[in-house]
């Protein structure tokens, strides 16, 4: 990865990254590798300089069947749950298991059993299983998959996640692997037998794991380009026990960088100076989660392009295939746009205020098309980007012609003197939609089941990762008597549903950190 490696490290870690400006905790906690037991490591490590030399062991490397499971690891207790050993790589861990729901809640054939006419199919998980009812269809979701099923579940999510960063009209992928050959030849002299060292060089990752330091993996690691899906995707599938194992997350998000392309990124990013992951506090930057969420590296959430003081602010184009939601909101620090707050599918990441989530629910009436009101208020936002409620009643001909509305200079004129009867000048965003889109509110189920998934065992009851179930109610208007609690999940939501309440199964409410 020499050729391009120190442009990644940079985007990525900032410019005095290594052992110089990066602390060694942060990088080991994006490696996924300080939580789980250790292997028993005795033998003895050079002391590494810059350049740093080859890694010289004393005893034996144990093989990969000695190791722990790291990187991308799935829960014992949840079996479709991915866990987050330490803070910071949720950022990549949390949009995965997003779009891994996603495929679940799609039906994917090895995961998910349906059956017509109610017909319930009961497979491993009996005592407690969950059933999804849609388009008059019964599915149940088994939290029992084999490990086969998990290989293909991840690897489906991976590849759709790096389809969506790819290019627009261009079918060019990367995926950053390791120097397998250069890994082999280094470390020949490790093993013990002619054995160990075939399976060593099957599996680099597995090298040192615990030792194995910043400079030394950007070192080992390369690019790998595809123009063919399917090949990618072959790729994809072989690489599996590279995304398990330590440094997995990490070979997955520059897999992302390469195939969106660093320029591009760099062009998106509202300010290019500013890593994608914070090098004091090792959080994932908000251009992170929007690549991985929509494949945009843009620094906002609302909707489309704004102009302020010359300068032009990105801004999300589209609806996205899972959305967004942040704490930050109900703190009046940002506003989320509806591309994100009603994404294709009823799966959302939560941000608090050090911590992404996933909060999901299983009707998809909750993502119906948006309403014709929906869009006037989003249109209408658009030009009122400092979220004052109102525009200069100059702007309201360009309103109307977005919205494909009557916009005669007579008829706009006659708009203004009616939603302006004072002559202030302004057009509030109540009256505007009140006018031309009366009684057209979308309309969401007033109770609902609903699931939340924090990846972080020591977040979770009982210290296991599980997805915690409950029951949204949705209420037309604030109701004192009726409120369950004010916890940070709560206010998250109510973000996206103002008087919205949670009645969850367990004895405490999920945690949001």
């Amino acid at each position: 990865m020499a050729e391009l490696g120190q442009e990644v490290v940079q985007l990525v870690w900032g410019k005095k990254p290594g052992s110089h400006g990066l602390a060694d905790t942060i990088f080991c906690r994006w490696a996924q590798g300080s939580a789980p037991p250790r292997a028993p490591f005795l033998g003895r490590v050079v002391q590494q300089d810059i350049p740093p030399p080859p890694y010289i062991l004393a005893t034996r490397v144990p093989t990969p069947s000695c190791f722990p499971t790291w990187g991308f690891v799935f829960s014992e207790s949840e079996s479709t749950a991915l866990e987050q050993f330490e803070g910071g790589p949720c950022a990549v861990i949390a949009p995965v298991q997003a779009f891994l729901l996603k495929k679940l809640l799609t039906c994917e054939k090895s995961t998910w059993r349906q059956c017509e006419d109610g017909i319930i199919i009961q497979i491993r998980w009996h005592s407690t299983a969950r059933y999804i009812v849609h388009s008059k269809k019964l599915f149940l979701l088994s939290s029992n998959i084999s490990e086969e099923e998990q290989k293909n579940i991840l690897c489906h999510t991976l590849c759709d996640i790096l389809d969506l960063a790819s290019s627009d009209n261009s079918e060019s992928y990367c995926l950053a692997t390791w120097q397998r050959g250069k890994t082999a030849e280094e470390t020949a002299n490790i093993s013990e037998s002619p054995a160990e060292s075939s399976c060593q060089e099957e599996q680099p990752s597995a090298l040192a794991v615990e030792e194995l330091g910043f400079e030394r993996f950007h070192a080992l690691i390369h690019k790998q380009s595809f123009t063919s899906f399917p090949d990618f995707k072959d790729a994809v599938w072989n690489q599996y026990s590279d995304w398990t194992n330590k440094f997995g997350v990490l070979l997955f998000l520059y897999s992302v960088i390469l195939t969106k392309g660093i320029e591009n990124i760099k062009n998106e990013i509202e300010d290019s100076t500013e890593p994608l992951i914070d090098p004091v506090y090792g959080h994932g930057s908000q251009s992170l989660i929007n690549l991985l969420l929509t494949g945009h590296a843009v620094s906002n959430v609302w909707d489309g392009d704004r102009e302020c003081s010359g300068m032009k602010l990105l801004g999300i184009h589209k609806q996205a295939t899972v959305g967004f939601l942040t704490l930050m909101e109900s703190l009046r620090y940002c506003k989320v746009g509806s591309y994100l707050k009603s994404p294709k599918f009823p799966i959302w990441i939560l941000g608090s205020e050090t911590h992404l989530t996933v909060f999901f629910a299983k009707d998809l009436a909750l993502v119906a098309p948006e309403a014709p009101s929906e869009q006037a208020r989003r249109v209408f936002q658009t030009f009122d980007p400092e979220d004052n409620g109102f525009i200069p009643d100059t702007l309201l001909e360009d309103v109307m012609k977005a919205l494909d509305l009557v916009s005669d200079p007579e008829y706009v004129n006659l708009m203004k003197t009616k939603l302006d009867p004072e002559g202030l000048g302004i057009i509030l965003l109540g009256p505007f939609l009140q006018e031309f889109f009366p009684e057209q509110d979308s309309k969401v189920q007033e109770s609902f089941p609903v699931y939340h998934y924090n990846g972080l065992k020591q977040s979770n009851y009982n210290e296991k990762v599980m997805y915690v179930e409950g029951t949204a109610v949705i209420m037309g208007f604030e109701d004192p008597m009726l409120q369950t609690d004010d916890t940070p999940v709560k206010r998250c939501l109510q973000t996206k549903w103002p008087y919205v309440e949670l009645l969850w199964t367990t004895d405490r409410s999920p945690s949001l950190n």
